[in-house]
């Protein structure tokens, strides 16, 4: 049997400095000529579950508990939980091998059907106000929160992680075909800032990975 090997959708014009062989993806670990940020960080290869049920409130994806504000986040040994809607949650694995789906017929493995990615470092939030008019900086919020909606005019789900200086942060997901444009358009709106492409290791700065 040939071996299987999975393709992020997301190109970069930039070459990996380092590179680890995970879960039939070649994950890119640190590029040349990162810089000092922003960083544009590429993570469809982790692990992505949908959540849906009627009794939402009952389920615990991996052992966390799923907020129960609707725009709630939580972050839990790696696991990452954004509370949707009433029935809906999203489950982003941001560290280790990604888990075995569970026989539970509310969850969807999205990981192979969405692009992931995180934008890192100082003016991530001025990028991202030139691509879309969500309120990253609502006061009345306080982060770790999600917000949905257009990006570059794309339906998105937008976890802040941090709005701290040292620690600004942000993940985002929406549909895999979109991840060309959509990495087009961050990088262009980014290049005054001197945005570029970084590995996975950039988020381990801001979030704690297991």
């Amino acid at each position: 049997m040939a071996d299987i090997i999975r393709r992020s959708p997301v190109v970069f014009n930039a070459r990996p400095k380092q590179v680890e062989a995970r879960d039939d993806w070649q994950v890119a670990l640190e590029y040349d000529g990162e810089g000092s940020g922003p960083w544009l960080v590429d993570l469809s290869h982790l692990c992505k579950w949908d959540v849906q049920d009627s009794a939402l409130d009952e389920i615990q994806p991996e052992g966390v508990a799923i907020p129960k504000k609707y725009g709630q986040c939580a972050c839990e040994n790696g696991v990452w939980i954004n509370r949707m809607n009433r029935t809906q949650a999203s489950v982003w694995h941001l560290g280790g091998k990604c888990p075995r789906v569970p026989a539970e017929p509310a969850y969807t493995d999205t990981t192979d059907s969405t692009v992931f990615l995180a934008l890192v470092g100082p003016n991530i939030f001025a990028i991202a106000e030139k691509l879309s008019a969500l309120d990253f900086m609502d006061p009345q919020k306080e982060a770790p929160f999600l917000l949905q909606g257009p990006f570059c005019h794309v339906p998105c789900q937008i976890a802040i992680v941090s709005r701290d200086k040292a620690k600004a942060a942000m993940l985002l997901t929406c549909s895999r075909g979109y991840a060309h444009v959509m990495v087009e358009a961050i990088l262009h709106a980014g290049a005054e800032f001197g945005l570029r492409p970084a590995g996975e290791r950039r988020l381990t700065q801001v979030i704690d990975m297991p």
